[in-house]
């Protein structure tokens, strides 16, 4: 049980992909972050650093200089791209629904994840759907199961 279909390269808020899974339609679909921190606010270690006790620590030892100036410049490419609103964090949400009826249209999600990061295909936003597949249909089964409690408390008044 997995979506088959991937995310696009480049991804648009609102951006979706089905899957079927036991009669189920699962949604996955594209979000934008409402934290708008910049990167290197949001990541530890997001500059580089040459100080052992600093997160970002590219290592000492032989080529630390080149690995500190691949690194910088990487980091400098990305912010620039923030800056830009090339890329931005966005959230992963799926919906579940049976028949056409929305069981729960927030089912499980995860946030903070980058979309259109520089040099990336967005694969890792399919992954995410994927992983969270299982605990979409739990919630889903559990809703269904709770409706059909209400629906027959229902019947069983009339």
């Amino acid at each position: 049980m997995t979506f088959t279909k991937k995310f696009d390269d480049f991804v648009c808020e609102g951006d979706s992909i089905t899957c079927e899974v036991d009669g189920y339609t699962i949604t996955a679909h594209i979000a934008r972050d409402d934290t708008q921190d910049p990167p290197d606010e949001r990541q530890d270690g997001f500059w580089p650093s040459l100080y052992p006790n600093e997160a970002g620590f590219i290592g000492a030892g032989n080529g630390w200089r080149d690995r500190f100036d691949k690194a910088q410049a990487k980091a400098e490419r990305v912010m620039a791209a923030w800056k830009n609103d090339e890329w931005h964090y966005c959230g992963v949400i799926l919906s579940v629904a049976i028949d056409g009826l929305v069981l729960d249209d927030h089912a499980a999600s995860l946030w903070g994840i980058e979309a259109n990061y520089p040099d990336s295909d967005n694969a890792y936003l399919t992954e995410v759907a994927n992983e969270l597949l299982p605990e979409a249909l739990e919630t889903a089964k559990a809703e269904r199961k709770r409706q059909c409690a209400i629906l027959c408390e229902t019947e069983a008044v009339a």
